[in-house]
C-alpha cells in the first residue's frame, strides 16, 4: 500500500471536515450571529438567507395570523406589536409581526384561507407610503400585478386572502388616509375578504389612540365569528426574554452601550448610512439664531464630508435623540431597577418570529437611555396592562380606572403631557413599581424614533455640510408639575452649549449623555441619516417661485433663496423669488435677517421678501395677512405657472394658506370659489402647489 503523502492526507481531511458539517449542519461549532452585525444593509431578509415568501414563513412558523406594518415615525409598528399580542392572548391566534419591507407579495394568492392578514398602514406626507412600503404599495396597486398562480386581476387571484386593515393619517393633509383606502380598495378588487371595518386613525385632530381602541374592539368580533374563535382571559405573556448577566461587566467589548450595531460597537462605522445606520457626524458650528432670553433658536452646520451621504436642497435630515439623563434616572428609579442599571442583560425573542428591537448583551441604563421611546405619551391601553403590576391596591384602583375611562385619561395623564414614569410615580407618590417585567416595558415602548428636520442649506452651495434650524420645544401645561421638554431638540441646544465652551452646557439640567456611548460622540458628534423628500425647486431656475414659511417654516427656504442666489452670482438667469415670513418681534426672532439683505443684493429685483410681524404692532399681523395683501402681485406670478410651497403648521398656516389661495384666485379671476379650489387641486397634483408640514 502506497504511503499518503502530505496533500493526500490534506485532502481526506478537508473531505472528512467537510461531511461532518454536511450531516451536522454545523452544530458543533456553530457561532452565535449578532442580528446587528449588518444591519447596514437594506433588505436583511435577503441577506441573511431568510425567506421573503411569508406562506413559507407562516408555515415555518406555526403561525394562522401576520400583522404586517407600513411605518414611518413607529406608530404603526407599535400597533401592529400591539394587536399581534392582543390577538394571541385575548383569542388564542398564533400571531407573528412583519416588516412590509421584508417580504414578497407575488404569492399572497396562495395565501391559506383558514389564516389572516393584517395590515396596519401609515400615510406619509402627501398621501405617500410610508418608506418600508413603497414596494408592497405600488405592486398591490399597479394595474397589471402579477401573482404566482398566473389568474388576471379580473379573476380575483386573492379570493383566499382574508384581512383586517386599519390605516394612520392626518386629516391636516389632503390625502387623508389615503395609503390605507387605496390598498384596501386594491385588495377588494384582488377578490380578498376583509373582516370588520377599515379602521382610520387621526392625528390631526389629536385621537388616533382613541380611534385606534374604537376600532379594533368591534374588528376582533368580526375576525371572532368569522375565524371561529372564543374569547379567553388575557393573561400577560412576555416576547423577550431578559437574561441578567452579573459576571459580565459593563466595559467588556462584546456589550453594547448604546452603540446601533456591530460596526459602531467595534469603533469602525460603514456606510451606506441609513434609517438602520447612522452616521456620527461632527457639529462643524453651531449660534443661537434668536435674542429673546426664554427662548432658543438653533442654526447648526453637520459635516458629513466622508461619509458618502448626499442630499439635495429640500430634502430632510434625521438627528438621533439620546433621551435625556433626568427621565432615564426617574424612569429606571420608578422600576427599582437603580442598584442595578449598569447590570449587563440579554434580550432575545421568545418566538422566532419577535424581533429584538435593539442589540444585546446591553445594560438596563444604555436601552433605556439610547433604544426606548420613554417620553412618548401614554398609551391608555399600555396602562391598563401594566396595572397588574401596580405596588398597592390604590395603583391599581387608580390605574384601572385610568385604563377604562378614555375621558379620565385624556384630563389626567393627556392633558398633562405625562411620560409613563411621570405617571408612575405620581400613582404611587414614587414607591417602585418593582413588579413589573423589564420585558413588558420594551414591548410597550417604541423603539427611540430619530427626528427629522427640513435642511435649511442648499446642496450646490455647501454638499458636504448640512444645515438645520430648530425651535427648541419647551412649554408649561395646566394643572402639570413637568415642563414638557423637546427630547432631541434639548439635545441639541446641550451639544451647542458644549461647543461654545458653557461650563454647565445643560441649561435645563436635562443631563444628556453628551458624548455618547463609550465617549464615541465626544468633540461635539450627533448620529444622523438622510432622507430624500419630494419638496424641491423647480428644475429651471427661471420659474417662478412664492415661498410661505413661518417662523422655522423658512429652514427649507433659506436653502432655496441660497440655492438661487448662487446660481445668479454665477451669472445664471433666475426666476422672480417671493418669500413671505413670520416671526414674532424683529429684534427677537427675525431669522437670517443679514443673510436676506445679501440675497436681496445677489438677486436684485428677483428676491421680495415680506414679513410679519405678529407682536409688534397694535394688531397681529401673520403671514395670511401679507398674502393677502400682496393678492394682485401672487395671482400674476400664478398665470406664470409660478411653484407654490408652504412649510410649517399643518393643522392651523398650510390648511388656512391653502383656502386663502383659492379665494385669492376667485376674486382675482372673476371665477367661482368651486372652480378656484379645482384649481389648486390642479396645482397640487401638477407638484406645481407643495407642501412640507408638521402636525
Amino acid at each position: 500500500m502506497a504511503q499518503l503523502d502530505t496533500l493526500d492526507i490534506v485532502v481526506l481531511a478537508a473531505l472528512l471536515i467537510g461531511t461532518i458539517a454536511y450531516f451536522t449542519k454545523g452544530t458543533y461549532w456553530a457561532v452565535y450571529g449578532d442580528p446587528y452585525g449588518n444591519v447596514a444593509v437594506p433588505n436583511g431578509a435577503a441577506k441573511s438567507g431568510k425567506s421573503r415568501n411569508i406562506v413559507e414563513k407562516l408555515d415555518e412558523s406555526g403561525k394562522n395570523c401576520v400583522v404586517f406594518y407600513g411605518s414611518q415615525t413607529g406608530t404603526a409598528e407599535d400597533y401592529a406589536s400591539r394587536l399581534a399580542k392582543e390577538g394571541h392572548s385575548r383569542f388564542g391566534l398564533s400571531t407573528m409581526v412583519a416588516d412590509l419591507e421584508d417580504y414578497d407579495y407575488e404569492n399572497l394568492d396562495q395565501f391559506p384561507e383558514d389564516k389572516l392578514a393584517v395590515f396596519v398602514l401609515a400615510t406619509y406626507g402627501e398621501g405617500e407610503p410610508t418608506d418600508n412600503a413603497v414596494e408592497f404599495y405600488e405592486f398591490i396597486s399597479a394595474e397589471d400585478v402579477s401573482f404566482s398562480e398566473g389568474v388576471s386581476a379580473e379573476d380575483k387571484p386573492l379570493s383566499s386572502l382574508k384581512y383586517v386593515t386599519f390605516g394612520l393619517g392626518n386629516n391636516t393633509y389632503e390625502h387623508y388616509n389615503s395609503m390605507v383606502r387605496n390598498v384596501d380598495k386594491a385588495l377588494t378588487r384582488l377578490g380578498a375578504t376583509r373582516f370588520g371595518t377599515a379602521g382610520e386613525g387621526d392625528d390631526g385632530a389629536g385621537t388616533m389612540e382613541e380611534d385606534f381602541l374604537a376600532w379594533k374592539e368591534p374588528m376582533w368580533v368580526a375576525v371572532c365569528e368569522k375565524m371561529g374563535l372564543e374569547e379567553r382571559e388575557a393573561v400577560y405573556e412576555p416576547v423577550f426574554e431578559i437574561t441578567e448577566k452579573p459576571d459580565m461587566d459593563a466595559d467588556e467589548d462584546e456589550v453594547y452601550l448604546g452603540e446601533p450595531n456591530k460596526n459602531h460597537l467595534e469603533g469602525n462605522q460603514k456606510g451606506p448610512f441609513n434609517a438602520n445606520n447612522p452616521f456620527i457626524a461632527p457639529i462643524a458650528e453651531s449660534q443661537e439664531l434668536f435674542t429673546a432670553k426664554d427662548r432658543n433658536c438653533l442654526h447648526m452646520e453637520i459635516d458629513i464630508s466622508g461619509s458618502n451621504l448626499s442630499y439635495t436642497t429640500g430634502d430632510h435630515i434625521a438627528i438621533w435623540p439620546t433621551n435625556a439623563g433626568k427621565e432615564v434616572d426617574r424612569f429606571i428609579n420608578i422600576l427599582g431597577l437603580g442598584s442595578k442599571r449598569h447590570m449587563v442583560i440579554g434580550v432575545k425573542g421568545l418566538d422566532p418570529t419577535a424581533k429584538v428591537p435593539f442589540p444585546a448583551p446591553t445594560t438596563y441604563d444604555a436601552a433605556i437611555r439610547y433604544h426606548m421611546e420613554i417620553c412618548a405619551p401614554v398609551s391608555r391601553q399600555f396602562v391598563s396592562t401594566i396595572s397588574a403590576f401596580a405596588p398597592t391596591e390604590d395603583a391599581k384602583a387608580e390605574m384601572t380606572k385610568l385604563g377604562g375611562d378614555k375621558d379620565y385619561f385624556h384630563e389626567k395623564v393627556i392633558d398633562r403631557s405625562l411620560n409613563i414614569a411621570q405617571l408612575l410615580e405620581q400613582l404611587s407618590d414614587g414607591q417602585p413599581w418593582e413588579k413589573v417585567p423589564f420585558s413588558l416595558m420594551i414591548e410597550g415602548l417604541i423603539k427611540i424614533q430619530p427626528r427629522f428636520y427640513s435642511i435649511s442649506s442648499s446642496s450646490l452651495v455647501q454638499k458636504d455640510k448640512i444645515s438645520i434650524t430648530a425651535v427648541v420645544e419647551s412649554s408649561v401645561k395646566p394643572n402639570s408639575p413637568h415642563v414638557l421638554k423637546g427630547v432631541t431638540t434639548n439635545y441639541l441646544l446641550a451639544l451647542k452649549q458644549k461647543q461654545h465652551g458653557a461650563a454647565e452646557p445643560d441649561p435645563h439640567g436635562l443631563n444628556y449623555a453628551l458624548t455618547g456611548p463609550r465617549n464615541k460622540y465626544d468633540g461635539i458628534h450627533v448620529p444622523v441619516h438622510v432622507r430624500h423628500s419630494n419638496f424641491k425647486l423647480p428644475s429651471d431656475p427661471t420659474k417662478p417661485i412664492i415661498m410661505v414659511g413661518p417662523g422655522t417654516g423658512v429652514a427649507p427656504f433659506r436653502a432655496f433663496v441660497q440655492e438661487r442666489a448662487s446660481q445668479a452670482r454665477a451669472g445664471q438667469a433666475v426666476g422672480k423669488t417671493v418669500l413671505f415670513f413670520g416671526c414674532r418681534r424683529k429684534e427677537e426672532d427675525f431669522l437670517y435677517q443679514n443673510e436676506w439683505q445679501q440675497y436681496e443684493k445677489d438677486l436684485g429685483e428677483n428676491f421680495v421678501l415680506h414679513v410679519a410681524f405678529s407682536r409688534d404692532g397694535p394688531k397681529k399681523v401673520y403671514v395670511q395677512h401679507k398674502i393677502e395683501e400682496y393678492a394682485e402681485e401672487l395671482d400674476k406670478l400664478l398665470q406664470q405657472k409660478a411653484y407654490f410651497y408652504v412649510c410649517g403648521d399643518a393643522a392651523n398656516m398650510a390648511r388656512e394658506v391653502n383656502v386663502l389661495l383659492a379665494k385669492i384666485i376667485s376674486k382675482q379671476r372673476g371665477v367661482p370659489e368651486s372652480k378656484a379650489e379645482d384649481i389648486v387641486k390642479a396645482m397640487r397634483a401638477s407638484n406645481q402647489y407643495q407642501e412640507d408640514v408638521w402636525s
